[in-house]
């Protein structure tokens, strides 16, 4: 009989914000294992930022061991793993649209309207991305060019119900979904990338996100101060104390 560590078996079932987050976390970097030869089933997340699995753990209140797992290759990343055995929670994220082998096929999940923001800023922070290009200008100093978010996944109908989401939302304006060779890949503007950052951290009433995705957007906002209004004045000072 191994040992059983505490955790929140029943975090999948009632909507929160802390939950919608963990569960669009684990739609991006999560999977789902059905040990049969051992009637056991586990949910599990990694990622190569210790700190978002740290982030999660603790929202599951859970005493699981977060596992280092050392790549091979001396080029790829250290990789960190929180493996959770638990019928309970297996079978919530069933029903939450989670299933074994998901990749490629993962459907959106249907989700109530007031913690969408959470789940798709879960998503984010586990398979998106955001960054500031820069490039000379004619006196060699350095311009921002624009500022870019992009969401990436292996299922191309789940990108495009995304793009579908956000624009019924927050009226974004990119709706066409690439395939990247290797995942399809969702990418906005930068006019597109301000408002995804206002509806992921208007509503954030404590730091439940990577730190790191957020420092990269407040670092274009000090480049580009003229870009500040009231509402992303507000964030960034919340987001400066939560820290």
């Amino acid at each position: 009989m191994g040992i059983k560590f505490k955790v929140n078996e029943n975090f999948f079932e009632i909507w929160s914000p802390e939950m919608a987050y963990v569960l669009g976390y684990l739609y991006a970097d999560g999977s789902l294992e059905n040990a049969e030869y051992i009637r056991g089933k586990y949910m599990r997340v990694s990622s190569v930022e210790r700190k978002n699995i740290s982030i999660i753990r603790s929202l599951l209140k859970s005493q699981h061991r977060i596992i280092e797992e050392i790549p091979e290759l001396e080029t790829r990343r250290k990789k960190y793993l929180l493996r959770i055995g638990s019928h309970k929670m297996y079978d919530d994220l069933v029903l939450r649209g989670l299933y074994p082998n998901k990749s490629l096929t993962i459907k959106f999940p249907q989700i109530p309207p007031k913690f969408l923001s959470h789940f798709v800023l879960g998503y984010f922070d586990g398979d998106g991305s955001v960054r500031v290009y820069m490039e000379k200008g004619k006196t060699k100093e350095k311009i921002i060019k624009k500022l870019n978010v992009i969401f990436t996944c292996g299922s191309l109908a789940f990108l495009k119900s995304l793009a579908v989401q956000l624009k019924n939302e927050i009226n974004t304006h990119q709706i066409r979904v690439y395939d990247s060779c290797r995942s399809f890949m969702l990418s906005y503007s930068t006019e597109d990338s301000i408002r995804i950052f206002k509806f992921f951290y208007g509503e954030i009433k404590k730091p439940i996100y990577s730190r790191r995705k957020f420092d990269i957007f407040h670092k274009y906002f000090i480049l580009r101060p003229q870009r500040i209004d009231s509402e992303i004045k507000k964030i960034l000072k919340n987001g400066r104390v939560a820290k």
